[in-house]
């Protein structure tokens, strides 16, 4: 039982690690280049279909680290286990206090219609994006090391 759990938390890890790489590398730099009624069109776009999928694949990711932390034998292995669940719930905090606000304004602004008292938040939205990602991958290298321990 304990390997399909870590087989499940490394698979969630990975995924959550790489989506957000992925999104740093690429689309940030490519939303940062585009013109505010452009950017908040495709912000919109982009947004649509993360709600439900990477919160229960974070919080279910974080869930399964914490329960091999309490499963797992050898001790390093469980602070391993551990400090990836703790990096997990961290990227859900930021996610659900700093970028989903930020993502809801976006919604709520016709890109045809941009008030002239909107302030531009595509910085602050990377570096809570960055953040996260940071989280990511370093649960993902703390899942990875426990795993190789037990």
């Amino acid at each position: 039982m304990t390997h399909t759990l870590a087989v499940l938390a490394l698979l969630g890890t990975g995924l959550i690690a790489g989506v957000l790489f992925a999104v740093a590398l690429s689309m940030v730099p490519a939303l940062l280049a585009m013109p505010p009624d452009r950017y908040l069109y495709t912000h919109q776009l982009l947004g649509q279909r993360w709600d439900p999928t990477m919160p229960v694949i974070v919080l279910g990711s974080a869930l399964l680290s914490m329960m091999l932390a309490v499963l797992v034998a050898t001790g390093a292995a469980r602070v391993l286990f551990g400090g990836a669940a703790l990096c997990l719930f961290a990227v859900a905090a930021v996610s659900h206090l700093a970028n989903v606000p930020i993502n809801q304004q976006m919604r709520a602004v016709d890109p045809q219609r941009i008030p002239a008292d909107w302030v531009d938040p595509r910085r602050r939205w990377r570096a809570w994006h960055l953040l996260r990602t940071a989280l990511a991958v370093l649960a993902l290298a703390f899942n990875s090391t426990a795993v190789t321990l037990i």
